[in-house]
């Protein structure tokens, strides 16, 4: 059994964990021992070779490669299903795909896609253009969350490659990158919508990568987001609109317990002799 990657990835999520809010630990340890299980069940017997062995060590050396040590299991891996589904809610929420150029800066005008911004906390990749840097209120409304929480930790910020897309640029995409999804059909990509985000995992060490993986495993639980770990360097994440939902309940819920200006007067009036 591979010990060194599986050793390496487990220490990381776990000092990850540290950093995780104190409410969120409590939910993360079932889940994270579950992790362990599966990266030791899958791990092929046979994979203890000379070549593989300077691997792992490599990759327990620099883990900002631990993506790359063949036989690394993805906390969140993609899969067919999850595609389908993930377009059926965005059907359900009637959210259109965006056919071309002209229909994307129509969405822009109209502030139905709303511009991310870098700030200290995140940045953007340079070859991102200008007209690409837009995405749904809900989506930006977590990275802003996500990456500043992390800032916070690391002092460092974190980077996205890619938000928004068209039908038209999808389907370019495809001609020269085998893991595009399609532009169309059940499986189509959840660019086309504004909701989805890639965020670089290039120079992240293990602990940095393992805090981010507790982050969103809370999140992915309640059926705000849905990571995956792609194949290329990238962490794709799709954010539902029940993301800033849930904080505008509790924000409501907050505001109608608030005491009045009557109630304070009559609260004032009462206490008087």
């Amino acid at each position: 059994m591979p010990v060194l990657p599986l050793f390496s990835f487990w220490s990381a999520v776990r000092r990850a964990a540290k950093f995780a809010p104190q409410n969120l630990r409590r939910k993360l340890a079932p889940a994270l021992v579950l992790c362990l299980l599966a990266l030791m069940a899958s791990a092929p017997a046979s994979a203890v070779t000379g070549t593989k062995v300077h691997k792992t060590r490599h990759a327990a050396l620099n883990p900002s490669l631990h993506w790359r040590v063949r036989g690394w299991v993805p906390m969140y891996p993609g899969s067919h299903d999850m595609l389908v589904h993930e377009n059926e809610e965005l059907n359900r929420l009637q959210l259109p795909r965006i056919a071309d150029e002209g229909e994307l800066i129509r969405y822009e005008v109209a502030r139905v896609l709303v511009p991310v911004n870098e700030t200290e906390a995140l940045k953007l990749a340079a070859d991102l253009p200008e007209s690409r840097r837009y995405c749904r209120p809900w989506t930006r409304d977590f990275l802003q969350d996500f990456t500043q929480a992390y800032y916070e930790h690391f002092h460092t910020p974190l980077q996205v490659n890619s938000l928004v897309r068209t039908m038209e640029q999808q389907g370019r995409l495809r001609r020269h990158n085998r893991y595009a999804a399609p532009e169309w059909g059940d499986t189509a990509s959840t660019h086309l919508t504004g909701v989805t985000f890639d965020m670089s995992r290039r120079g992240l060490t293990g602990e940095q990568y393992g805090w981010i993986l507790a982050y969103m495993l809370p999140l992915k639980e309640s059926g705000m987001i849905d990571p995956i770990e792609e194949s290329q360097p990238v962490l794709h994440v799709v954010v539902f609109e029940k993301y800033s939902e849930s904080f505008d309940e509790k924000n409501s819920w907050s505001e109608a317990n608030e005491p009045t200006e009557a109630g304070l007067l009559t609260t004032t009036g009462a206490s008087q002799p």
